[in-house]
């Protein structure tokens, strides 16, 4: 029980944190909202479609093609890291990676799954 103490403290200071940080935000920040203020921002064209319409189906797909691929190479920092110490195991392994996010990317090419329109 003794172990968790420093846990909690820390739990405890880090949600006193992010409150207390919202509330002084909160405190501080001007009280004077007027109509351009709370209007949807779009690069500074008038928005001329409700914020709630539907999207295609295509910007979900480029989205999670995005974060698959984005996730999967998020795992070369750790190889490079420890290139020296894997030596040619390494080397081959992250070759063999690599061509499948090749071959994946160009399977998503072929079939289209980039195009935006």
């Amino acid at each position: 029980m003794e172990g968790y103490a420093a846990v909690l403290i820390f739990v405890i200071v880090g949600f006193a944190f992010a409150f207390g940080t919202f509330f002084i935000s909160w405190v501080v920040h001007p009280h004077n909202p007027n109509p351009t203020k709370l209007s949807p921002y779009e690069c500074g064209i008038e928005a001329t479609t409700q914020p709630r319409d539907r999207y295609s189906i295509r910007y979900y797909l480029i989205a999670v093609l995005f974060v698959i691929f984005e996730v999967e190479t998020i795992f070369l920092f750790p190889w490079a890291v420890k290139y020296q110490q894997l030596g040619l195991f390494g080397f081959v392994e992250m070759t063999v990676f690599i061509g499948i996010l090749v071959v994946g990317y160009i399977y998503c090419w072929k079939k289209g799954a980039l195009e935006w329109v």
